[in-house]
């Protein structure tokens, strides 16, 4: 039997490889996906639960639901933006069957909690970053998704809509609501 043609993967995209794998459902192009986007993919896990193997198993789910999944990518996106989205979506999914939600890096946040309409973030810069890790640990898990794709990921509103599946109208009424709720627990914190 002839051995399949191995590609150099560095030199070709997602969308190139996953075609690959789906033709010949060769471990070798899965395994470069998993090198690929693991360490993101954990990254974002991380992110929303803060504990290394919590991060560790919802990485495994998730390269589970990719795997199971691959054929229904339609590249109708960015083979990146599916990945996101499906991680977005099972840590929103797992956190809204009652886990706790939690954030690593919020320093990141500090600055940037503005879409495009507000000009004036200096308010930020005088708050103890406690306080922001705090309101965000206590803010709905999609509220919270929406302000770290934004603000810590730097996606942009159409990465954003193809992740969540909407429209740029709705994204950016998601965040400036999300924006506006993390203000209202900002005036309800009582200062120490």
């Amino acid at each position: 039997m002839p051995q399949p043609t191995i590609v150099k993967l560095p030199q070709i995209s997602d969308e190139e490889i996953v075609s690959l794998y789906l033709s010949s459902q060769d471990e070798y192009y899965f395994s470069e996906i998993y090198q690929r986007y693991s360490g993101k993919i954990y990254g974002k896990c991380l992110s929303f639960f803060k504990d290394e193997s919590e991060a560790a198993d919802a990485v495994h789910d998730i390269f589970m639901k990719l795997l199971l999944n691959m054929s229904k990518f339609g590249e109708k996106s960015k083979f990146s933006t599916w990945v996101y989205s499906i991680t977005y979506n099972y840590c929103i999914d797992t956190l809204r069957r009652g886990k706790k939600l939690q954030v690593t890096s919020i320093e990141e946040i500090s600055g940037e909690l503005d879409v495009e309409e507000d000009t004036d973030e200096s308010w930020m810069d005088l708050i103890d970053m406690n306080i922001i890790e705090d309101i965000m640990n206590k803010m709905h898990p999609q509220d919270k998704a929406v302000l770290l794709m934004k603000y810590i990921d730097d996606l942009s509103i159409k990465e954003i809509c193809g992740i969540l599946n909407k429209t740029e109208s709705a994204i950016k009424m998601k965040i400036k609501r999300a924006k506006e709720r993390f203000r209202e627990q900002l005036k309800n914190t009582k200062y120490e």
